[in-house]
């Protein structure tokens, strides 16, 4: 009965959708990520260290880059264009970028792992723990059988959805062959987004390895990672054929686990995925060796890990100290993902970061949102199934030894520490968002990343390294790209808000605000079609090492290592399905600064250690966006 195809014998949808256009259809015909001009990459690099340097710094930083650009850089460029030309079959990024995120030997908790917390299921009925729980998992396993069936619909960025987003089209670009079908979209303005890192968000981790990590993924398995307590817990949610267990027995398990009183650990696993990389490298092989074999890979193989917590949320602070970090115990940090539930039903993602950008992550999202909230498989009113769970969910058992025992508890003794040392703080801006900006012809990115500046200008006096990650995933393997939003622009017009307020008309502080955006819409651009300057010179020098040639001078650049000591980490995102993310500090006296500019308010969340005053930053980025929003109005401000 081919109707009937995408159902089990329960009735309950296999598919999130069924996509006419085949998942992958677009992917042999991506482009490839360009390598940029080296001249370009120079100027770039140069503009984004003027603001940072005086000018005797300058003199001498543009000395060096010149050099580099008309010897030893430009020989490694002409190998890098080479090596690429030979590799059609991704980008020049890949591999240096893998590595770079593999080889570092920081925990990932903090450092590299972020979050997204989930919006509230609109009926309030549904944000019960064990249902959301369930839905989730059904709509989570939905989606990993919607790929896999190559049935997820294509991710496209639509630029004019009216003519790209539309059956007809979708009719029409099936037929045309995977190797020419990019083209056919890009005719009505829709760019096809890389999707080769989707597969890794299932049945995969990262294994801690001395020197440098692997990605593990293992897509036969078929159980769910369940954490509660500390407690680690398995049970199969696809039967031998791959059907998914009727939403009702997963409800089933799932209550059987949340029902279970046994004592948390007194020595929880879970720690031990927040070590540095090199020590849990070495725990690792003393579990495998201690006959922790097969209960490890259960732990590696799972289709995804469910944390289920036993508190309510109090607040946005605790809402991303618990989905950033959590108490350490009911996390496995090394998982390609961590769906987290706690007490009242708020649900968040924290995601590992090197097999994969924000875009696979955020797709994942808005499909198990809308699917969960849309169509979700139980109700409140729905029953558990009568089945044994006590046989079909298996809690894990590790042995452990004196040396194991002792590994994590210092692994306690340091995430506690790390956690205690962080603060997480946020405001919501109402004075006004996206709808005003764009109203005023000034873009909404360019004027939160001006407030940014300005507000570190008012509180420390100072213009410093400042990262915003863009996508390139237009790109075939495309990762990401740095946005420089630290500019002359932005330094003249901070000095004007913040310092020389009475020597400026409100038309002249207009104009400055107009500037920045211009340039830093110019920039946005620029980095999402691969021509920033940060990717080039990471490639340049990953080159350099891996052939053993001595690091060029313009690398050993105090100013270089400066622009990258990110002081200032920046990263935005806006979705109905994402309440709020957030990410931990690059730096030690850094912040991290996740934000969302909403319609008619911008919300704006700061990570920061003691070396460094979010609470303060905040209030100044607060004042610095009332000021910007009353010039743009026509308002005159006071100091």
């Amino acid at each position: 009965a081919g109707w009937r195809r995408g159902y089990s014998s329960a009735g309950a949808a296999e598919y999130l959708h069924r996509s006419i256009v085949p998942t992958m259809h677009y992917q042999k015909s991506l482009p490839r990520l360009p390598v940029p001009k080296l001249e370009d990459t120079i100027t770039r690099y140069l503009n984004a260290q003027k603001p940072l340097l005086n000018d005797d710094q300058f003199r001498k930083t543009e000395e060096l880059a010149h050099h580099f650009e008309k010897g030893i850089g430009r020989e490694l460029h002409e190998q890098l264009v080479a090596q690429d030309n030979q590799n059609k079959h991704t980008s020049y990024i890949t591999g240096p970028w893998f590595d770079m995120y593999l080889k570092a030997r920081e925990p990932v908790v903090l450092n590299f792992n972020a979050f997204m917390s989930f919006n509230p299921d609109p009926k309030s009925e549904y944000n019960d723990q064990l249902i959301r729980a369930t839905n989730m998992t059904v709509s989570a396993i939905r989606f990993m059988k919607t790929f896999r069936a190559g049935l997820l619909e294509p991710e496209v960025f639509h630029l004019n959805p009216e003519k790209s987003d539309t059956e007809v089209f979708k009719k029409i670009i099936r037929f045309v062959p995977s190797s020419l079908s990019w083209f056919g979209a890009y005719m009505v303005n829709a760019y096809p987004l890389d999707m080769s890192q989707y597969f890794r968000l299932f049945n995969s981790t990262r294994l801690p390895k001395l020197n440098r990590d692997e990605l593990y993924t293992d897509e036969k398995a078929k159980h769910l990672l369940v954490l509660r307590n500390g407690n680690f817990y398995i049970f199969d949610v696809l039967d031998r054929d791959g059907n998914m267990l009727k939403p009702s027995e997963i409800q089933a398990h799932l209550k059987y686990i949340l029902s279970d009183n046994s004592p948390a650990p007194a020595f929880p696993l879970g720690y031990l995925s927040s070590e540095n990389r090199d020590t849990w490298a070495l725990l690792r092989k003393n579990l495998l060796d201690n006959g922790n074999e097969e209960v490890l890979q259960k732990v590696d193989s799972a289709v995804f890990c469910l944390s289920l917590d036993d508190f309510p949320i109090k607040d946005f602070v605790h809402l991303s100290h618990t989905m950033l970090h959590g108490d350490g115990a009911n996390r496995w940090y090394d998982k390609s993902f961590n769906l987290i539930i706690t007490k009242d039903g708020t649900a968040g993602i924290n995601f590992e970061h090197s097999w994969g950008d924000g875009v696979a992550v955020l797709r994942f999202q808005n499909e198990v949102f809308k699917d969960s909230t849309k169509a979700p498989a139980i109700s409140p009113q729905s029953q558990p199934a009568s089945v044994d769970s006590s046989r079909a969910v298996q809690k894990l058992d590790f042995k452990l030894n004196d040396a194991l025992k002792e590994g994590i508890t210092k692994a306690k003794q340091k995430f506690d520490a790390t956690v205690e040392a962080l603060s997480l703080n946020m405001i919501q801006f109402h004075g006004g968002g996206k709808d005003l900006l764009k109203q005023k012809k000034v873009s909404p990115d360019a004027v939160a990343q001006l407030a940014f500046q300005m507000a570190f200008f008012r509180q420390y006096n100072q213009t410093v390294a400042t990262y915003e990650s863009c996508s390139t995933a237009a790109f075939k393997h495309g990762r990401t790209e740095t946005i420089r939003p630290a500019s002359i622009h932005t330094k003249k017009c901070s000095e004007a808000f913040v310092r020389e307020l009475s020597k400026h008309s409100t038309e002249e502080l207009q104009k400055l605000i107009v500037e920045c955006s211009k340039y830093h819409g110019r920039l946005t651009k620029e980095a999402a079609m691969g021509q920033g300057f940060d990717r080039h010179l990471f490639g340049l020098r990953y080159l350099a090492l891996s052939k053993g040639i001595a690091l060029p001078e313009f690398y050993q650049d105090q100013a270089y290592a400066r622009l990258n000591h990110n002081i200032i980490s920046t990263s935005t995102l806006v979705s109905p399905a994402v309440q709020l993310g957030g990410f931990g500090p690059v730096v030690s006296d850094g912040f991290g600064v996740g934000y969302q500019v909403h319609d008619d308010w911008i919300g704006c969340n700061v990570s920061s250690y003691p070396t460094r005053n979010g609470k303060e930053y905040l209030q100044c980025i607060y004042k610095s966006l009332e000021d910007i929003f009353n010039v743009l109005k026509g308002k005159k401000i006071g100091s």
